[in-house]
């Protein structure tokens, strides 16, 4: 059983930064691919950025050039580094992560980017 604990979120003026949390209960991070997510009320989860085991990463076109994923394995933890907010960047933020063919989803942080 894997638990992911995100935090980090709040409240923020838009062109501001944040720094989004994942921390995982087991050493998990360094053998599997982890991914962040967002979700705004009333419309489906969309996928936000993608780290591999390798260290290699992904973005949505949305987000490219703003965010930054990074992984200590060391501490278990997963960051996502929000740079110039836009209020469409507000959504709850979930991590992600797939393990022995079981989903493990984050409970989720809220971002709010308004003024």
């Amino acid at each position: 059983q894997v638990q992911l604990v995100e935090s980090g979120g709040g409240l923020v003026q838009p062109g501001g930064s944040l720094r989004l949390s994942c921390a995982a209960s087991a050493s998990i991070f360094s053998h599997y691919a982890v991914g962040w997510y967002r979700q705004v009320p009333g419309k489906q989860r969309e996928w936000v950025a993608n780290i591999d085991i390798g260290g290699s990463t992904a973005y949505a076109d949305s987000v490219k050039g703003r965010f930054s994923i990074s992984r200590d394995n060391a501490k278990n933890t997963v960051y996502l580094q929000m740079n110039s907010l836009k209020p469409e960047d507000t959504a709850v933020y979930y991590c992600y992560t797939f393990v022995g063919g079981t989903d493990y989803w984050g409970q989720g942080t809220q971002v709010t980017v308004s003024s």
